[in-house]
């Protein structure tokens, strides 16, 4: 694996998400034993959250093996199409937001698969989906800039759309956002997203890539396998 972006992970949850079971202790000696540079610690959160300053509490009482680079984060969702995300008052210290696609970011608020898919079904075409759901990543970045964006396009399959029905202009678009707004576009190893394309767009745009296993237990942090040809490409990126 040549790609340095696979040398970090930069979505590598804890126990501080409910739906993960390694501690962050636990995760930061996976990092350094598969060999990486750099780990991004972070956990999920919404707008009633309260434990951020417990969790950069215990990020500072890490002890962190040379060598290794261990970084903040939080996760939080898109909730309509304005842009807004599902996330408390930060404190100093967290080093960036990863904006998810969790559910479809409706005009009104967020819309779960099965409403999406209804509505497709009933007469929403495909090109006005994609639209209002790139434009809503794209009005994210621009009011949340310097962030990450977690498995973008993951909620393109759940709502019967592939990410080839993207095309070059929402791509592009959507790249150059991400330059203008110092975004991190992270490639992740479980949902196998963004594709090639996409990366492609990216790279084009000047944006930055990182890999992420998107880890919800030790044993997975900086293990890449799917991803490795979406980065390294027949002759390498």
């Amino acid at each position: 694996m040549s790609h340095p972006a696979l040398r970090g992970d930069h979505h590598v949850h804890s126990t501080f998400s409910d739906d993960a079971v390694s501690t962050l202790e636990e995760n930061v000696a996976a990092a350094a034993a598969a060999g990486l540079d750099t780990v991004r610690l972070v956990d999920h959160v919404r707008q009633s959250t309260t434990w951020v300053p417990e969790y950069l509490a215990a990020v500072r009482r890490l002890d962190v093996p040379d060598g290794l680079t261990v970084l903040t984060g939080v996760e939080a969702k898109i909730l309509d199409a304005s842009g807004a995300l599902d996330i408390p008052s930060l404190p100093a210290g967290i080093d960036r937001i990863l904006i998810a696609d969790h559910q479809f970011p409706g005009a009104d608020g967020p819309l779960g698969p099965t409403a999406v898919r209804e509505r497709i079904a009933s007469g929403w075409a495909p090109a006005d989906v994609l639209d209002q759901f790139v434009d809503a990543v794209i009005a994210t970045m621009r009011r949340h800039p310097g962030n990450q964006l977690a498995h973008c396009f993951s909620i393109l399959p759940k709502i019967g759309l592939a990410e080839g029905e993207l095309g070059a202009e929402r791509l592009d678009a959507w790249a150059r956002a991400a330059a203008e707004t110092d975004t991190v576009v992270e490639v992740n190893e479980k949902w196998v997203c963004p594709g090639a394309e996409a990366l492609t767009a990216l790279e084009r745009a000047g944006a930055r890539i990182v890999a992420s296993t998107d880890s919800h237990a030790a044993g997975d942090v900086g293990r890449y396998s799917r991803i490795v040809p979406l980065l390294e490409g027949p002759e390498g990126r």
